[in-house]
């Protein structure tokens, strides 16, 4: 049996958005860490691994998104380490300033790129069904796409007969048993799994395994970024300290109610 690659994306944290005097977002304050659905396609893998594919070998790659690279060094190699402490055996990652900030189809390109140049041709790929900072849920379908492999999203449980994967999907009103042929690309949701935290011994021996950084100018037929983002902006939400007094209780009521009807709140 092939082997296992897994996707993993250095995110932008959302809990640590922080937006600047102008009301735009900073991004430079935000920190990255490993996507949250990203955890869940690693434990999904090293599932399979023990189950049906035993021997295999778990690769992840991880393409930067957010630059500086150089200023974000850090933050991408530790999210890429926790993937090493869970269960991946080796990990690549894509940093270059020429392709930040990514989308989807640089993104894409650029794994299938890291495939083909270093001839792993796995059995499955998996990946999380959206990143955190994102949400598109395109980068698992494009690389399927790119690759002419079959596709299954949005995966709560997957199973594995012979050389057929099988697959229960979360299609909203009702779930969904499909089948496809290995090799294969499956995005899954949080609902497939609960990630274990790692031990302190596999956090030690994930600074031994292999993280190899690749630069543009080590692949080919990378698609460069075709947009940019101009602006991001933080929802500010500004009270208007209205106090309202009233000599009783109706009145102090009634005098809400008017408020509240001449705002647009509630209509009388």
């Amino acid at each position: 049996m092939g082997d296992i690659v897994v996707l993993l994306k250095p995110a932008l944290n959302p809990e640590m958005i922080r937006g600047t005097p102008e009301g735009s977002v900073d991004f430079d304050y935000m920190p990255l860490k490993l996507s949250d659905i990203d955890r869940n396609a690693v434990e999904e893998a090293v599932r399979i691994r023990d189950q049906y594919l035993k021997g295999s070998k778990i690769y992840s790659i991880s393409v930067a998104t957010w630059g500086p690279v150089a200023k974000r060094d850090k933050d991408i190699k530790m999210a890429v380490q926790e993937g090493l402490a869970k269960g991946v055996d080796e990990a690549y990652i894509v940093e270059d300033d020429l392709i930040t900030p990514g989308d989807q189809v640089t993104t894409a390109s650029a794994i299938v790129a890291v495939l083909r140049k270093f001839n792993i041709k796995p059995d499955i790929i998996l990946a999380g069904e959206a990143t955190i900072d994102g949400f598109s849920g395109q980068v698992a379908g494009r690389v399927a796409a790119k690759l002419g492999l079959p596709y299954v999203s949005f995966a709560r449980k997957i199973d594995i007969k012979g050389n057929t994967l099988v697959a229960e999907r979360d299609v909203e009103d009702y779930v969904e048993v499909v089948e496809a042929p290995l090799p294969a690309v499956v995005s899954v949701t949080r609902e497939i799994n609960s990630p274990r935290p790692p031990t302190l011994i596999q956090i030690r021996m994930a600074s031994r395994k292999p993280q190899h950084v690749v630069k543009l100018s080590d692949l080919s037929d990378v698609v460069t970024p075709k947009k940019k983002l101009s602006a991001a902006r933080v929802l500010a939400v500004k009270r208007k300290q209205v106090m309202i007094e009233g000599k009783t209780l109706e009145e102090t009521a009634d005098k809400l109610i008017d408020a509240l009807v001449s705002e647009g709140v509630i209509k009388a």
